[in-house]
């Protein structure tokens, strides 16, 4: 009963500091909103087992030696995750030289690398907007304290820190928004890229088995005949 007692108090603490930001603390509230939205967006789409599952890559290697690919296992291998979809790319064409192969499997991860990175840009934007939007709402405050003094005078204290409290709140909430969102924006770009990194590696191990599947065999070498020597002529 005591802790929901705190709960209800702290509750109504920050409801009333947020009623004291003003309306010019909304765009951040909103902000927070999405920062909050994409962070849990892209924390469950960006684990490690639904972008690099264990042990695909040696699996479809397997499968490429041993022949076992029809168009409806690539359809499956390709939805089933980002590194299954570079492979299948691969696949798909393993029959062409491999330059051609390669080309295949830069542009699919390309394609792969942008959908992994989806809404990291409006994250990064919500973090550079947020200290932008916390000194709008501290602009907002002291004008509004300004012509509270102008209004009425100085006699009045609570004018004035009404304003300067508008300032602050919407300074600290500001700076709440934009930290987290850096920090995680930064974070998601560096998984994005060892991420990246691992799906290279497997797609040139593939590449490279295909390639030394499809090179056509070496003609045998025959050994040269020694001359046969000619007998001299008679004189």
């Amino acid at each position: 009963m005591r802790a929901s007692c705190q709960v209800v108090r702290w509750g109504r603490k920050v409801l009333e500091i947020l009623l004291a930001g003003g309306w010019a603390l909304a765009p951040i509230l909103i902000c927070s909103a999405v920062a909050l939205a994409i962070v849990l967006e892209r924390c469950w789409t960006l684990r490690r087992k639904s972008v690099l599952p264990p042990g695909l890559g040696d699996e479809v290697r397997q499968w490429a030696r041993s022949g076992q690919l029809d168009p409806k296992h690539l359809d499956t291998l390709a939805s089933g995750s980002p590194l299954g979809e570079l492979l299948a790319a691969a696949l798909t064409v393993r029959r062409q030289p491999r330059e051609l192969i390669k080309e295949r499997i830069e542009d699919t991860g390309r394609h792969v690398i942008h959908r992994m990175e989806r809404y990291l840009n409006t994250l990064g934007t919500i973090a550079l907007i947020g200290p932008l939007l916390g000194l709008f709402g501290t602009v907002i405050g002291l004008i509004r304290m300004f012509m509270e003094v102008m209004a009425g005078g100085i006699g009045d204290p609570a004018k004035m820190a009404g304003g300067i409290g508008e300032a602050l709140i919407c300074t600290a909430a500001g700076l709440t928004v934009a930290i987290p969102a850096y920090v995680l924006h930064r974070y998601f770009r560096s998984r994005v890229a060892g991420y990246c990194v691992e799906m290279e590696k497997q797609a040139t191990a593939l590449l490279d088995d295909l390639t030394l599947a499809t090179a056509p065999a070496a003609a045998p070498v025959r050994p040269r005949r020694a001359p046969t020597p000619t007998a001299p002529s008679a004189g």
